[in-house]
């Protein structure tokens, strides 16, 4: 690029990768390093990480040859050998986004069609809606489209100028209910509110506030307890927001490769792994293909607003103000007991994101919850393979039934 020339600017939802190159695994680095220090036990091993490491920088998109990490214990040219497949791979996500039918600042809603009974997509803040429309033949969002439903999703977009400035309150009221707004009005009925993980907080909220409007309420692997798993998490948490208070300073977020960094921190080995075990499969397989789609929604994340970081990190996992019925929205405590429409859980059992003690918890807050107990991961419960017959059916089902 000319030194003179201007950057280019990110799109509402953030940078898009070129034709031909990928932004993951991200951060690189990290994930490098990581897996080098499964051979700093010995000289060899580190010396050969030094010398790998430089060839890496200087051919980032070159093959296992590029980089030799060899010791007595490892060879993880299988590490390389994954990611250098996963780069080139042909793989792209083949549907385009659908009309918006509503928008403010970076946020949009999404009309994905169908008819009857509107149903609002709420996910996450961190990550970009299309793990809910993945690909033309695996998209949660078409099938329930499909089913009698009129589908909209809310992306929340990359946080400009006055997102930057918004609080979790603020999100709430600013983007999520005028959204619900106009779900409702372009629906045959009040809505179906669905949300996926911490956007089903965000749902809940909603729900309370605006019960007219909504029909019931989903929440697919939504943290409720923050402290069920781990007695600790709180002063970790606490410890982390003041680390993360220079960076948020600096540039009003929590970028995504620092939001990628605390994500690795559970399970600091697992992207190696995957990307080893990626690097063994038939690279013109389904499964190679739908795990190059989910790398790419993966990669392809969205900075957290400082004020919302500060509250999600502060407020929900440092004091767990959820469960201890301390958040509030709009001077109104949000309590799941008082909810006046029905609702649907789905608690993935191999959910490492959300701990499955800390959704039922919300489960059992619930008057009269339906629950579900898919056996998936996170993401797999809305993705994987098996994501049609675990969830995807039994919510439209559900959704048919209000």
């Amino acid at each position: 690029m000319n030194p003179r020339q201007a950057p280019p600017k990110p799109g509402p939802l953030g940078h898009r990768p070129a034709p031909g190159r990928r932004l993951g695994p991200r951060p690189l680095a990290m994930h490098l390093a990581l897996a080098a220090t499964r051979c700093f036990g010995s000289k060899s091993g580190s010396t050969a990480w030094s010398d790998a490491w430089t060839s890496w920088l200087q051919n980032p998109g070159g093959h296992a040859a590029d980089l030799h990490l060899l010791d007595g214990h490892i060879a993880d040219d299988a590490l390389i050998k994954g990611i250098a497949a996963y780069r080139r791979h042909p793989a792209m996500r083949d549907v385009a986004d659908p009309p918006a039918i509503w928008a403010d600042g970076g946020s949009v809603l999404r009309d994905y069609g169908g008819d009857g009974r509107a149903l609002l997509l709420v996910p996450s803040l961190v990550n970009r809606g299309t793990i809910l429309d993945l690909s033309s033949d695996h998209s949660m969002a078409r099938f329930l489209a499909s089913q009698g439903l009129r589908v909209l999703l809310l992306e929340w977009g990359w946080p400009g100028p006055a997102e930057r400035l918004m609080d979790m309150e603020a999100l709430i009221t600013r983007r999520l209910l005028p959204s619900l707004a106009v779900a409702h009005a372009n629906s045959a009925g009040s809505v179906v509110l669905a949300g996926y993980c911490m956007g089903g907080l965000l749902a809940l909220a909603a729900a309370l506030l605006r019960p007219e409007d909504v029909a019931g309420l989903a929440l697919l692997a939504t943290p409720w307890d923050f402290h069920a798993a781990a007695s600790d998490s709180g002063r970790a948490a606490h410890t982390l927001l003041a680390t993360l208070e220079p960076l948020m300073a600096l540039t009003g977020t929590v970028p995504v490769d620092a939001l990628q960094c605390l994500f690795s921190v559970a399970d600091p080995h697992a992207v190696g792994d995957k990307y080893r075990a990626f690097g063994l499969l038939d690279q013109t397989s389904e499964r190679a293909r739908r795990f190059v789609l989910l790398e790419d929604w993966l990669a392809d994340g969205v900075p957290l607003a400082a004020p919302v970081a500060r509250d999600c990190v502060g407020g929900w996992y440092g004091d767990n103000e959820p469960a201890r019925l301390a958040w509030q929205v709009e001077g109104r405590v949000i309590d799941p007991a008082l909810l006046s429409v029905p609702s649907f859980v789905a608690v993935p059992g191999r959910d490492r994101i959300v701990p499955p003690d800390s959704a039922l918890a919300l489960a059992r807050s619930l008057p009269n919850p339906t629950i579900v107990r898919p056996r998936a991961g996170h993401v797999g419960m809305v993705a994987g393979e098996g994501a049609r017959a675990a969830l995807w059916q039994k919510l439209a089902d559900w959704a048919a039934q209000l």
